[in-house]
């Protein structure tokens, strides 16, 4: 049984993904003679078992070990190395305290914040003091005043901006208060189409009591998303059904497939599907969990086209190792750490939670309460860490409001389809009837107070609730297979 796990789950491409994960987060702030020596240790152990695989030529386990041991090692420098390119060097070759002014170049679409200040980082081109520009480099937040949100949205991301007021030193970095906003030079032409359709798109939607809502689900635009909507799905444990993310991308492919693998045939949807998908993800800009779902969906692409065997384990342990080299500044954010924990969570419980359950909860409940489940445990601990609460109650407001988002989602994409001819008017009503009830289960889901306890208490009882799943599960399938030969 513990060979046939260790060939399922174990796999060079999983040491690898571990081992880039342990490199990243754990062994990065060791001192450097301690990781020289944990990486001597590995290399050690690699010969020790290409040793035992030579004297027992018979034995693939030794083999395998002797092979993994070493994409480890591989992972583990990876992750050292990525965690180190992704450090925010801020270079500003000026007198900190002198800095009245910042130029650089909008890494991302300015986002209004609830108190009308507008926030978007920066990459750095120049510093000002007292007349004095100097080139500097890194990444800095700034925060505008609400005046400049019209036209920092119009020119959008990709334009250089200078901005005069006043640099902060926070504990998260380096902070600029701006109070005055001049755009230096306009985005390229393809960052400007881009932007020019997020404003369309903007202004479309405005004015509708969903409009804020669909804005966030689509395209991740939050500027017109209502404060109190936010902090209801915070506090009912649904704050991930307004983080763009793999629920929102399977609801597009879906829609892909369903028009075009009839008429195309699986692969040429497939590819049309993946051209979509990337064009997709460059008009919403960077969002990790958005990014994963993406990378995901192109390499089980991948597969069909090559007719591949498609592993969900090793293409999120692939998609995790492909992310964390093209952005390894996105591997410390919250939502690329939950987003992959979470759906670990689910490849790995999931079946054994649905196992379980089975014939207790209706066969329409058991996979969405058992996905629920899995990606609850498995991000426990990090949400206790981070929010200092959990909201079990999410696992089942999720029942309701993740079939009603889907409906939504699909709902405002055919308004915008049938908006081109001008008669979206018909699905005014049916939107705003969904949005208003998902507004009220989540505004009574909320009433349920969350877990408040130790972060690592926490943890340890999700860990221990998992190993017992996994357990009673091992337990029942064993015991059906001893029952059987005398049925």
């Amino acid at each position: 049984m513990v060979i046939r796990f260790y060939n399922k789950l174990i796999t060079p491409l999983f040491c690898t993904a571990i081992g880039a994960v342990i490199g990243f987060y754990v062994f990065s702030s060791l001192h450097f003679a301690a990781v020289i020596t944990i990486l001597s240790l590995l290399i050690i152990t690699h010969f020790f078992f290409r040793v035992l695989s030579s004297i027992n030529e018979t034995s693939n386990l030794y083999k395998k070990l002797t092979f993994c041991f070493a994409v480890f090692a591989v992972g583990l420098t990876l992750g050292i190395s990525m965690n180190e390119a992704g450090k925010n060097i801020i270079k500003f070759n000026i007198d900190e305290n002198k800095i009245t002014g910042v130029e650089g170049i909008l890494l991302e679409d300015p986002r209004v914040l609830s108190s009308g200040t507008v926030m978007a980082a920066i990459s750095l081109k120049r510093c000002a003091s007292a007349g004095n520009r100097v080139s500097s480099s890194g990444e800095i937040t700034l925060f505008f005043p609400p005046e400049s949100a019209r036209n920092l949205r119009e020119f959008g991301r990709g334009a250089t901006v200078f901005a005069e007021g006043t640099l902060r030193s926070t504990e998260h970095g380096f902070t600029f208060s701006a109070v005055s906003l001049h755009i230096t030079k306009k985005a390229n032409i393809i960052e400007r189409m881009r932007t020019g359709i997020r404003l369309n798109l903007f202004n479309r939607f405005e004015g509708k009591v969903w409009g804020g809502l669909a804005l966030a689900l689509l395209v991740g635009i939050r500027d017109n998303l209502d404060v109190n909507l936010t902090t209801i799905y915070r506090d009912a444990g649904l704050s991930y059904i307004l983080a763009l993310s793999g629920m929102h991308l399977a609801v597009i492919t879906a829609l892909i497939s369903f028009l075009l693998k009839k008429p195309l045939g699986l692969k040429a949807a497939s590819i049309t599907g993946a051209v979509i998908i990337i064009l997709y993800c460059f008009l919403v800009g960077p969002m990790p969990s958005l990014n994963r779902s993406a990378i995901m969906y192109l390499l089980g692409v991948f597969t069909i086209l090559y007719s591949l065997p498609k592993k969900s384990i090793s293409i999120l342990c692939l998609s995790f190792l492909i992310q964390i080299i093209l952005t390894p500044a996105a591997g410390n954010s919250l939502s690329f750490i939950l987003s992959y924990v979470a759906l670990l969570g689910i490849l790995i419980t999931s079946r054994q939670i649905s196992s379980l359950l089975s014939g207790i909860i209706p066969d329409f409940l058991l996979q969405p309460l058992s996905l629920s489940c899995g990606a609850f445990l498995a991000t426990a601990g990090i949400c206790s860490f981070s929010f200092g609460v959990i909201a079990p109650i999410g696992i089942i407001a999720g029942l309701f409001i993740v079939p009603l988002t889907t409906l939504f989602m699909i709902g405002s994409i055919l308004w915008l389809l049938l908006d081109i001819v001008s008669i979206s008017f018909i699905l005014n009503y049916p939107l705003t009837w969904i949005y208003r009830g998902m507004e009220i289960i989540s505004s009574f889901a909320g009433y349920v107070p969350g877990i408040k306890g130790n972060p690592m208490l926490i943890l340890l009882i999700s860990v221990i609730m998992l190993i017992l799943i996994a357990s009673l599960e091992y337990w029942r399938r064993t015991t059906q297979l001893s029952i059987k030969p005398f049925l």
